[in-house]
């Protein structure tokens, strides 16, 4: 009986089991069945819901511009397609694909493996399936659940049912997205291979296809190194499978990189033809998306609201001044290239031309040059186009590649004379981006975003972030007199490095503040001197956002030419560094999302709650430099501003009243000229050269002339509305009254210059000084005794004295025997010319 009842509870527990399963199947097939209308009309399966642009809004939601994309396919014929094309895309995604019938469940275990190993090969999705989640809108294939993976399962089926193999491939080859906005096959063999589909290479199939899979990561424009890698593995899987020869493959893998064009930048079409308030920003932005919203979200066609940082009235400002900037530049470049060019004709012409005569030298002849430029630029401009359109017309393959080297010899002709510009602007204590100008016109064949991607020398406008780690170490204070004068630096590979002054002038004896505030190089340099290559490039790297040590090693040579921005940075680094100041030290990263949300308004992500959390995960790993060192460097940057390369500026912003520190720039041969600077609100960057280097914009170019102007009006309108605020002083600040001409304490009864000077506590002078003045031709035996003095301490000439007509400066330390070393660190032992007095001067 026992037995009985035991096999009966048995039985119902079978029937209970398959009743549940019964009902969990019957339930799950009609959720998919209700999501799966209209199943007899196979071929109208993506007409449900629309594709949407995702719209990029300023920090006050109005509308910057829309990303969507252009999907006008020209379809082409499976049987028109190379077959290694269609091997390349099975090896790749779905290595099963003839024996399935639309699900694979070695290929989903073999994906499951590979994802814990790490080792992509392909997907866990069949072709089919990718398709029918493709072409249905209610699947979104970014979503991982088991709903979406049943109903993408039951349209695979629906489509193995009415579909060929072969049709399959020939829908999915026509219809998926290859990454930088072009979908279908044709579309992006033309955008990435310059040809159609029928002519794809083996090596360019397996290219293609693996941009199906994550085309932000593989895209061969933004990261060949990355696609050649796995370029080659699919190559070699290809091999192993039969579908390619080992020789054809490696033949193939080679002509595509011997071909490959490393200069040429991503775009799509549908992105030039859009209306955009703020090309250069929306460009930005769309790298940022690309990144964030990686995988099977698209950006085009998805509808995202990208709710951003800037600020479109500062950026119209911004584009308006740039352009009167870059137009007034490139008329000052031609002028002045003009006068060279009319004074080497006048002065050097007639003589090469009559030595080539003289000694029967052709090839140095130049007269006609000038006619012979002149018929370029009218070939170049006028007659290029022609050419180009003929050889299209009548299908002349010569006639067309001479166009191309027309149009590339073009290209290269105004990156070398043409000026190009960059501002970008961040909030300090956000490090919001609320404008950015990567250049002039933003259009298909000038879409490079100087204002991040640029790498050009910084110059003068380098030197306050060395100067900060020297007040950081408390190696100098504003008030340390340093020499400025002819010298040599050694650098640590035993070579020497003589700098000069901005038109070789000198000025002697000077303080810090002022070596900064008028940019002078040789003091600069006695200053990276003292604080050491190790300690400027620590502290500037940090400023700079540069973590890498590889590229720390790469762009910060220890080398003396450092300390005047003989490296490589981009405008947005500037600005970040330079915010660090007024932002009390703390570092600055700039961001231009603040959050995203799906066509449905809800938020899938946060990129500033992001970065605000990992600010404050860093704690103390944020201060980058002392809340003291950091006003220091900002009140020696005002002095810029109010007497030094930048007073001019006071004219051109008459009656703004706000607080203002800055820094210009020049470079060797005047080649890039900058402005960097700030308010306690705002910092911006200025930047003007050349896309080539090794040109010159002329002497009357420089960062406070042409740069200083386009800051100045930009920081006064963009604090039209805001309340005067002066920066921040943090505790652990003193002041104390200096002497202009030592840096040190006034004796009593001093008549001289004094000024009020801030330093951080400890490091304020106390030493009082004691400099005494004596007629040039004042007792012989006194001077004699006070070179024997400098002999005896064995000091370096070059630091010790200086004589000249104007009179020689001694400090009276010496005449005693006492040690200048122990009487004030901050005191430099130089003895120097003071060429705006008479008297002859002992300190």
């Amino acid at each position: 009986m026992a037995l009985l009842n035991k096999k009966n509870l048995i039985i119902q527990c079978v029937f209970a089991v398959c009743f549940l399963c019964a009902a969990a199947v019957g339930i799950t097939l009609g959720i998919a069945l209700a999501e799966t209308r209209n199943i007899q009309n196979i071929e109208n399966v993506g007409e449900y819901q629309p594709s949407l642009p995702s719209q990029i809004l300023d920090a006050n939601d109005r509308l910057i511009t829309e990303f969507f994309s252009d999907e006008k396919r020209e379809i082409v014929s499976i049987d028109e397609l190379p077959k290694h094309l269609l091997y390349a895309l099975i090896t790749r995604e779905d290595r099963d694909f003839f024996q399935h019938k639309g699900f694979s469940v070695r290929g989903t275990f073999r994906a499951l493996w590979n994802n814990i190993t790490g080792n992509y090969v392909s997907g866990g999705s069949t072709i089919t399936q990718q398709l029918a989640g493709n072409m249905r809108p209610e699947v979104d294939r970014s979503e991982i659940s088991i709903k979406r993976k049943i109903i993408e399962l039951w349209w695979a089926f629906q489509l193995e049912r009415s579909h060929t193999k072969y049709e399959i491939l020939e829908e999915y080859l026509n219809r998926m997205y290859f990454g930088s906005g072009v979908y279908g096959v044709e579309a992006a063999c033309r955008f990435y291979f310059g040809h159609s589909a029928r002519e794809i290479t083996l090596a360019e199939s397996a290219a293609l296809v693996i941009q199906l899979a994550n085309s932000v990561r593989y895209n061969p424009l933004k990261y060949p190194n990355r696609l050649k890698i796995i370029q080659q593995k699919l190559l070699d899987q290809m091999v192993e499978l039969g579908y390619a020869t080992q020789q054809g493959a490696d033949l193939s893998f080679e002509e595509y990189w011997n071909n490959f064009d490393y200069t040429r930048s991503s775009s799509s079409t549908a992105f030039f033809e859009r209306e955009d308030k703020a090309p250069y920003f929306s460009e930005y932005v769309r790298q940022q998306l690309d990144e964030l919203l990686y995988g099977a979200r698209n950006i085009y066609k998805d509808g995202y609201i990208v709710h951003t940082t800037l600020n479109l009235d500062f950026q119209a400002k911004a584009d308006e001044l740039m352009q009167q900037g870059l137009a007034e530049v490139n008329a000052a470049y031609r002028l002045n290239s003009d006068r060279r060019m009319v004074y080497a004709e006048q002065e050097f012409v007639p003589i090469i031309d009559m030595l080539s005569l003289t000694f029967d030298i052709g090839n140095l002849r130049v007269a006609g040059s000038k006619e012979k430029q002149n018929a370029r630029k009218i070939y170049q401009k006028n007659l290029n186009p022609v050419v180009d359109i003929a050889s299209m017309l009548f299908g002349m393959d010569e006639m067309k590649f001479n166009a191309q080297m027309g149009y590339a010899l073009e290209k290269k002709t105004s990156q070398r004379t043409t000026v190009e510009g960059a501002l970008v602007a961040i909030e300090n204590s956000s490090g919001r981006i609320i404008s950015m100008v990567g250049g002039s016109r933003f259009e298909s064949i000038n879409q490079f975003n100087r204002a991040v991607q640029a790498e050009v020398q910084p110059g003068s406008s380098f030197k306050p972030l060395y100067y900060a780690a020297a007040v950081e170490a408390r190696k100098i204070t504003p008030s340390t007199m340093i020499y400025d004068s002819p010298v040599v630096f050694w650098n640590d590979d035993g070579t020497a490095y003589s700098p000069n002054n901005y038109k070789g002038e000198w000025k002697g004896p000077v303080l810090v503040r002022e070596a900064l505030a008028r940019s002078m190089n040789v003091p600069s340099l006695r200053v990276l001197e003292r604080i050491g290559f190790d300690g400027a490039i620590n502290t500037a790297s940090k400023l700079l956002g540069i973590t890498s040590p590889d590229q720390i090693a790469r762009i910060f040579p220890r080398k003396y030419p450092i300390g005047l921005g003989i490296i490589s940075v981009a405008p947005i680094q500037m600005a970040r560094a330079f915010a660090t100041f007024p932002n009390q030290g703390r570092e600055v990263v700039p961001i231009g999302i603040r959050y995203i949300e799906d066509r449905n308004g809800r938020i899938i992500l946060e990129p500033e709650k992001e970065l605000r959390d990992e600010q404050r995960r860093k704690a103390q790993g944020a201060q980058l430099i002392s809340p003291q060192a950091a006003y220091i460097m900002t009140n020696m940057l005002q002095s810029t501003v109010e007497w030094g390369t930048l007073g001019h500026i006071k004219r051109v912003v008459d009656g703004f009243t706000m607080p203002m520190a800055g820094k210009t720039g020049t470079t060797q041969n005047w080649s890039d000229i900058w402005t960097v600077g700030f308010s306690p609100y705002y910092t911006t960057a200025v930047w003007f050269g050349f896309d080539q280097p090794g040109n010159s914009l002329g002497v009357s170019q420089t960062g406070a002339l042409a740069a200083g102007p386009v800051w100045g009006k930009y920081m006064k309108f963009i604090h039209t509305n805001l309340e005067p605020r002066t920066f921040p002083r943090p505790d652990g600040i003193v002041e104390a009254t200096v002497t202009s001409r030592s840096g040190l304490l006034p004796p009593p009864g001093y008549e001289g210059k004094v000024s009020k000077e801030v330093f951080i506590a400890g490091t304020e002078p106390k030493r009082i000084d004691d400099f005494i003045e004596f007629e040039k031709d004042r007792d012989a035996i006194t001077l004699q005794r006070i070179m024997d003095s400098l002999q005896l301490q064995e000091l370096p000439l070059q630091d010790s004295l200086s004589a000249s007509a104007g009179g020689l400066r001694i400090d009276t330390s010496i005449l005693s025997g006492g040690d200048l070393s122990q009487e004030n660190e901050f005191f430099d032992r130089s003895i120097y010319d003071d060429s705006s007095s008479n008297p002859l001067l002992l300190d």
